[in-house]
């Protein structure tokens, strides 16, 4: 199993984030921990990726802009990408 990237881990949360989505939820569709989706989350809101409601997050349209650029870079390169972007 290949380890995966930061970009890799941004697609994932992104994508599970789409239609609203606690932080318990990211963590386990993810396959990470609390503490390093924390960094995560913190890095995809600032930089206007995803938005933090009272209880959940849903990736904003520039999220998807980034999630659509993303498989477009990875479909030529030989890379599967489904709609739930899991490359490990």
């Amino acid at each position: 199993m290949a380890r995966r990237n930061d970009l890799d881990i941004c697609a994932r949360i992104l994508e599970v984030s789409r239609m609203g989505a606690r932080k318990t939820q990211i963590v386990y569709q993810s396959n990470l921990n609390f503490k390093i989706v924390e960094k995560y989350l913190k890095r995809l809101t600032e930089s206007g990726l995803l938005k933090a409601g009272d209880s959940f997050y849903i990736t904003t349209a520039k999220g998807a802009r980034f999630l659509e650029q993303y498989r477009g870079l990875m479909t030529p390169l030989g890379f599967e990408t489904s709609d739930k972007v899991v490359l490990s």
